[in-house]
Parts: C-alpha cells; structure tokens; sequence
C-alpha cells in the first residue's frame, strides 16, 4: 500500500525544523535542569543480549510554524536523545545501502510513493538500534496515520510521552506568512513579531514560495486530520502543551511533563 504521506518526506521535514524561529529569536540553550540520571534509567536489552540502561522515548508533533523546531533542539540538549524524522531516517537507509533502503531507493527512483509498510520497517528498524535504545530517542512528525500508530505498537515500540504542541491557526498562519530570512546571514525574522533592525537591508530578505496562507492553511488541515487518526492511540501518554507562549515557557510545561517518565 502506498501512502500519499510518504510524498511529503523529501520536503515536509526540512521546513518543519524552521517553521518554528519565526516567532522570535530562538533561545540559545533551554533553562537549566539536569538530564535524567543514569539511576532512573531502566535496563533494557542491548543488540549484544546484555542489560543497558533505556533512554527516555519520546514523540512530539505540531503543525507547521507552531515551533516543534525550536522544541525538539532544547530535548535534544536537555536529555541527549537521538532527534529523528521520518525524512532524515529514510535518507540514512538509503544512504547506508541497507536492504530497506535500498528497496526504498528503487521507489524513489522511479517517481513513485514508498509503500507505508517499508517506511514503518525502515523506521522501526531505527528505533531498535543501540544508540536509541541506550540514549533514548525524539520521533519527529511519525506517526502521521493510525495505521503507522499500530504498526508502531506491534513491534514494541513504545513511546514515553506524546507532546502535543497546539496553537491558534491565525497565530500559526502569522508565524509562517510574515517569516522572511536574510539570505546573507540566514537569520530569520517575523515581520510583525520579530522585525529585522534598521541596519538590515529589508529588500534582501527572502519569503519562501510555500509561506502562503492558502498553502498553510491546507497544511493545516491535513496535520489537524492527520492528528485527529493517532491521537486516540496515545490518550494514555499525550500531553497537550500551548505553543503560544514563548519558547522558555514551553519547554518548561516539557520538562514538567518528563519528570514522570521513569527510564
């Protein structure tokens, strides 16, 4: 079966890690608090058969220009985990020749969709590596479907927490249409929220084709609909956080919601 989401891993996945700097200045490092000791970790069994301590497992997911971005870089320094996206896993597998990827590569190289099923392989066959398994891991945007939801589950794989970050869709459309980047720095600015300083030449800066209303609207309501299919299977675990508020403030209502996870 061949998912019409699968499409979206050579584009989607780049311009979700900057959607989010359009609403301010990102913060250069998340307020201190240490990681997760290794005294609260777990064992689990590693590739070798011998016990090693789990990190924490964690999926966090977003429309586009709510600030998932900016949110995934300060997990990745406050607890270590790996940050993956279904987009960067596929890339690697294709990359490193493996037998998933390169089943894969002959889909892509055809023009045509990879088939649901061998993304879920090639992403539960990440997740089972030792690096994940012993430092924990960020999933990024996957699941997108029930079905990738259950398939998840039926191979073990268990995620911690599931973060939700919600925003109004006017506060969503503002963030991504009033976005410009200055293509000589690469610093992005937000017209009305975060407006480049006189000593910047705004003719220069840029707007990204996709930044449209109308297109953000319908990215909006494929992730609303998309988000709507998962989310009973993650009732247990899911963790609503408001992503309106200033970056600090969110990851603060993250970490909160870390201190129960028990690795």
């Amino acid at each position: 079966m061949a998912s019409a989401d699968a499409a979206s891993f050579r584009s989607s996945d780049s311009s979700a890690s900057t959607s989010s700097s359009s609403s301010g200045p990102l913060f250069r490092s998340p307020p201190s608090r240490p990681r997760l000791p290794a005294s609260r970790r777990r064992p689990s069994p590693s590739l070798r058969g011998q016990p090693s301590m789990r990190g924490p497992q964690i999926i966090i997911a977003g429309a586009p220009g709510v600030g998932k971005g900016t949110q995934c870089d300060f997990i990745k320094q406050q607890y270590g985990v790996i940050h993956l996206s279904t987009g960067d896993i596929l890339r690697a597998a294709v990359n490193e020749g493996t037998e998933l990827g390169n089943k894969a590569k002959e889909y892509m190289e055809a023009g045509d969709l990879v088939p649901d099923d061998l993304i879920i392989a090639i992403v539960v066959t990440r997740l089972q590596q030792g690096d994940c398994v012993e430092e924990g891991w960020l999933l990024d945007g996957f699941p997108r479907t029930k079905s990738q939801a259950e398939a998840l589950k039926e191979a073990g794989i268990q995620a911690d927490k599931f973060l939700l970050l919600e925003a109004p869709d006017q506060l969503i459309i503002d963030r991504v249409v009033y976005r410009r980047t200055d293509p000589a720095t690469g610093k992005i600015y937000n017209l009305k929220t975060n407006p480049p300083g006189p000593e910047v030449d705004g003719s220069k800066l840029i707007q990204r084709s996709d930044d449209t209303e109308d297109t953000i609207r319908v990215r909006l309501q494929k992730f609303k609909d998309n988000c709507d299919e998962i989310l009973g299977c993650y009732q247990d675990i899911l963790v609503r956080i408001d992503g309106a508020e200033e970056p600090s403030t969110v990851f603060k209502k993250i970490q909160d919601a870390m201190e129960t996870v028990q690795v």
